[in-house]
């Protein structure tokens, strides 16, 4: 099975509809799913940056700009700004990778499991707020969501979505008033 890092970025690739070619990529790309359609994309992994643009001019302008920035700064909205007409910005976000051998998975006897389009989950998403809920994943879902809940109301949530090579994206949202307690690590309490 190819290391973590190689699969992470063969994903990206996948959504950029391009191959990484070195520690800096600008591809033109109308169909890239780093993004939303017209927009550039830019992912950053360890030592390669892969971004994308809909139009050679665009490309142009983005390539230029991501080249008179520090590697570490190419999805810094702050950073590109001074070279680049930005008009709107998602992100940076930070993802984390794990193996199957990293991940364990724990079975938690307090969730329980909802569908994604159930009252309880969207009244969770609702209290989030448009742009966390985007954010969190759980609203494009379609499989159910385990939930943690008081009385009938959900106050996090958590769900996956399958992508190609055999990874799993998964999503996790806490209502705003119920954070820091630990929701959307826990585990069943001991025995």
């Amino acid at each position: 099975m190819p290391d973590t890092r190689a699969r992470a970025l063969a994903l990206w690739e996948h959504f950029a509809t391009t191959r990484a070619e070195g520690a800096l990529t600008v591809a033109v790309a109308p169909d890239s799913r780093l993004c939303p359609p017209g927009w550039c994309g830019i992912v950053r992994l360890d030592g390669t940056t892969l971004a994308t643009a809909p139009t050679t001019g665009q490309a142009n302008l983005l390539r230029a700009a991501l080249a008179g920035v520090e590697a570490a700064e190419h999805t810094s909205p702050r950073a590109l700004k001074a070279a680049l007409p930005i008009t709107g910005a998602l992100g940076p976000a930070t993802l984390a990778y794990l193996t199957e051998t990293d991940f364990h998975p724990v079975p938690a006897s307090d969730a329980t499991r909802l569908p994604a389009e159930s009252a309880a989950a969207e009244a969770l998403l609702r209290k989030a707020g448009p742009e966390e809920a985007e954010e969190s994943g759980l609203a494009g879902l379609s499989i159910p969501l385990f939930t943690l809940t008081e009385g009938s109301e959900a106050i996090a949530a958590a769900g996956y979505e399958v992508l190609p090579g055999n990874v799993a994206h998964l999503s996790v949202l806490t209502a705003p008033t119920h954070r820091g307690r630990g929701l959307a690590k826990r585990s069943p309490p001991p025995p």
